[in-house]
């Protein structure tokens, strides 16, 4: 593994950057395979710097002076790479959005963000159904823009200037840690998205964090289906591979499993960063040889099933494990390590139901949810971590950071336990809560017992549990399900048959069936969509 450049305490050391990582890497990789996609591009690390450098001057033309911020609106591709390796390089902020929210959502961020151009192509905007109106920049415009002159001075940097005379031409001696590097915006799954802002050197932090745990050379190969508008995305499958020794090979999208199949099988992957419900795709549609290669395989982004990590192993050999983060956390806050990459002889850094220790640079604590007193070891409260990834903050909206971010400390909104061992168990998020009768009812183990009861496998979701206003007790759960031949009385004796609380147990008339579990395109449950559908299912009507 090379690692990055060394970065000061204070995270503004000049020099410190993911771009003269980058370019660094690029150098070192020289003729070996750094970037392909299912598009059948292929690049060496040597014909990657060269295109990004192209992608530079070309953009460099086509941008006005002074805009700050570009948008970037395309699915996971060496070409979505190499525009936001150049917009970095250029000391400019990529903001990555995302294509599976509504008009609504993308037109606010848009405005929120004060873009005049998104990076975009007219095809893939028809097929999302999406519309960036006079701010779309065609990225094939852009090859087309691109001149024999722009070609042989890019070859010519990349292959034959010294190292830092490349560096000051283009200008990456000057950025610091603390400059700017993206805005992610949050999914909106429980409102509004924010702007998250990430400087240079919380996202490097992330990106040193995983090397060092994961021990990266240059024969890893890493899947990159995750979306670049994901901060899980950005970080492991966009910069991570590219500033460090591996390779990355993208498709366009997560839940193509066969082609995702083929591309692990072609390449050799060793490496994939996923969430359970893309885990779930590939046991079902994925060949067991296609993932023969792989060594370290993450479910994270949201709760890892036991059954979910038994099928994946028992079908392709290697058992997924559980990281945490959070966007505004760049995001890695936590991680257990494969035993692939376990170093023999040193103590235990995985545990499963646990989603591992906090990463080199972070700490955590736990708080009562009702102050800031903190919790001792193994009793439940708030999550607050800190570390180098924190966020500068949220885009504009100060009252919003100071409301998660005291003293250096984020606020995660989940809550947990730390043992004397440092290892995070979460045990709920604060939003998957309902407080019914003066007492607080987590979702996720009533969610978990009513998909037993429905017979689901290998972590399959056939239902999901929220809740809605109830006047005699404050909240009640409901249950949101696909269709099901069982009813919902017999459902009910079954969890109580299971041992859960009375108080847990949701009435039969709060079942509801739905067309289909709302789901965000990072693959996490959209908690906002699952409101809005309790609502219109349950609004006015009484507990039965």
């Amino acid at each position: 593994m090379q690692p990055l450049p060394p970065s000061s305490a204070s995270g503004s050391q000049p020099g410190a950057t993911l771009p003269r990582a980058l370019v660094r890497a690029c150098r070192l990789a020289g003729g070996r395979l750094k970037v392909a996609d299912s598009l059948g591009t292929r690049l060496t690390g040597r014909e990657f710097l060269i295109r990004t450098l192209c992608a530079r001057r070309v953009l460099e033309r086509v941008l006005d002076a002074d805009e700050r911020m570009v948008g970037v609106m395309l699915p996971p591709t060496a070409a979505a790479a190499v525009i936001n390796a150049a917009l970095a390089m250029m000391g400019r902020v990529a903001v990555n959005l995302n294509y599976t929210t509504s008009q609504t959502i993308l037109d606010l961020c848009i405005t929120r963000a004060g873009l005049r151009h998104v990076l975009s192509s007219p095809a893939f905007l028809a097929r999302v159904k999406l519309d960036c109106g006079s701010r779309l920049m065609d990225a094939a415009e852009l090859k087309r823009r691109l001149t024999l002159f722009d070609k042989v001075v890019a070859a010519t940097q990349a292959t034959m200037l010294p190292l830092p005379m490349l560096e000051a031409s283009l200008g990456l001696d000057r950025l610091r840690g603390d400059d700017v590097l993206t805005v992610i915006f949050t999914s909106g799954s429980t409102g509004d998205p924010k702007g998250v802002v990430l400087s240079e050197e919380n996202v490097a932090s992330n990106v040193r964090a995983i090397g060092e745990l994961l021990h990266i050379t240059a024969a890893d190969v890493a899947l990159g289906v995750l979306p670049f508008f994901h901060s899980y995305g950005y970080t492991t499958t966009f910069w991570t591979p590219l500033v460090l020794d591996a390779g990355v090979v993208y498709h366009t999208n997560p839940l193509d499993a066969q082609a995702i199949g083929t591309l692990a099988r072609e390449h050799h992957a060793t490496i994939l960063m996923a969430t359970p419900t893309f885990l779930r795709t590939y046991l079902r549609r994925t060949a067991a040889e296609d993932f023969s290669s792989l060594e370290a395989v993450f479910g994270s982004a949201e709760k890892l099933p036991r059954d979910v990590c038994d099928a994946f192993e028992k079908k392709f050999g290697v058992r997924p494990i559980e990281a945490y983060g959070a966007t505004e956390m760049s995001p890695l806050v936590a991680a257990n390590i494969p035993p692939s990459r376990h170093v023999p002889g040193t103590p235990e850094d995985a545990r499963e139901g646990t989603v591992g220790r906090a990463i080199p640079g972070c700490r955590a604590r736990i708080t009562a949810r009702d102050g800031m007193a903190i919790l001792p070891a193994g009793e439940e409260g708030m999550l607050w971590v800190t570390g180098p990834n924190v966020m500068q903050g949220y885009l504009d909206r100060p009252d919003l950071t100071a409301e998660v971010v005291q003293d250096g400390w984020y606020c995660t909104g989940d809550i947990g336990r730390l043992d004397t061992d440092g290892f995070i168990t979460i045990t709920g998020r604060e939003s998957r809560f309902s407080k019914i009768g003066g007492e607080m009812v987590p979702h996720l183990p009533v969610e978990e017992a009513v998909n037993a009861e429905l017979g689901a496998a290998d972590g399959e979701i056939q239902a999901v549990v929220t809740s809605v206003r109830d006047v005699k007790k404050g909240e009640r759960l409901v249950v949101l399900h696909l269709k099901t031949a069982r009813d919902p009385h017999d459902i009910c004796r079954g969890l109580a048959a299971r041992g859960l609380p009375n108080l847990w147990i949701p009435t039969p008339g709060s079942f509801a069936e739905i067309d289909s579990i709302p789901v965000l395109g990072s693959g996490k449950l959209d908690l906002r969509k699952l409101a809005q559908e309790a609502h219109a299912h349950f609004d006015g009507v009484g507990e039965v």
